[in-house]
């Protein structure tokens, strides 16, 4: 392997250009080699604004630029169709969240990952945020008795348990072990456009859990609140995580930390993310979000769904 890895990149929307185009771009230790999009011209402005050598118009001609590792930041309706090419072809692959929109691409991405030897890291970026990795911290190997995940939006979306309330579902994962029961309710007119989905979650570690992801709320909220060990923890993303135990309660607000300026691919976890993927190529260690492990997630939800009556990923 050269000493920089050679990075290309697929997908130039919001996400992109807020939370991983930034990063890239100042990291040292890559060559940023190529950027493709569903609009070639969006591609281009790309390359120019992030420093990357080429703008292409398809992924043969992106993969043809050589690369180690590429990342996949477009619609979730083709993730699997993208990843499986890259694999394939032999380039380490870092692919947002869902990973796919069906179950069977779902196993069939992790058995590609498995059959080529490739590095496959699924972008549930919230594991790596600041706050999240604090909370973790405090109950040390311990788990939360009970832990309450919000992720409410002001509007919803197509399928917006899916796009969404994924990434509390997978924290849930994260702090409580695996399920074993699930409850779950949805409002709706449309299925495809739910207003809320709640769910009460039982785990094999003895824990409980509640899931609350409404879209109709005033505004755009996440929150973790866990208690257990004699102890709670309180997670408002992105900005604080409070330790309450019966002697004191102690807050950490991040954006201080940053001296007023920390930014959105700091404080949810991408940048931190995105080096620990250039991290396990160069050290061929497992991500901590592998398809095997974010596979649980995907079957977590699709659970949430089926049992609040909204369209599932089968």
């Amino acid at each position: 392997m050269a000493d920089k890895l050679r990075v290309g990149v697929i997908g130039t929307g919001y996400v992109a250009k807020n939370n991983f185009l930034p990063v890239l771009a100042q990291t040292e230790d890559i060559k940023f080699v190529g950027v493709m999009a569903g609009h070639y011209e969006s591609a281009v402005r790309a390359a120019k604004n992030f420093g990357a050598q080429h703008a292409v118009k398809t992924i043969e001609e992106l993969v043809d630029l050589g690369l180690d590792c590429a990342f996949v930041l477009t619609p979730k309706a083709v993730h699997a169709e993208q990843v499986k090419f890259l694999l394939n072809h032999g380039v380490d692959t870092y692919c947002e969240k869902p990973m796919a929109t069906t179950m069977r691409d779902c196993r069939e991405l992790v058995e590609l990952r498995q059959k080529t030897g490739r590095k496959l890291m699924i972008g549930f970026n919230r594991r790596y945020a600041p706050v999240v990795t604090a909370a973790k911290k405090a109950f040390g190997d311990g788990m939360p008795d009970v832990i309450i995940a919000q992720k409410n939006r002001p509007q919803t979306e197509y399928h917006a348990t899916l796009e969404n309330a994924v990434h509390m579902i997978d924290l849930m994962r994260y702090f409580c072990g695996e399920a074993v029961e699930v409850n779950a309710i949805s409002r709706f007119t449309d299925p495809d456009y739910e207003t809320f989905t709640t769910a009460q979650i039982s785990f094999e570690s003895g824990s409980s859990g509640i899931l609350i992801a409404d879209r109709s709320a005033g505004q755009w909220e996440e929150t973790l609140e866990m208690h257990g060990g004699n102890q709670t923890v309180l997670v408002h993303m992105p900005e604080s995580v409070t330790v309450v135990d019966n002697q004191q309660r102690h807050t950490t607000e991040l954006t201080p930390l940053a001296m007023g300026w920390a930014k959105s691919e700091d404080k949810l976890g991408f940048s931190y993310a995105i080096r620990h993927f250039f991290d396990c190529i160069r050290n061929d260690t497992e991500p901590l979000t592998s398809p095997e492990d974010a596979l649980k997630t995907h079957e977590l939800l699709n659970r949430v769904l089926i049992g609040a009556g909204l369209p599932a990923m089968e």
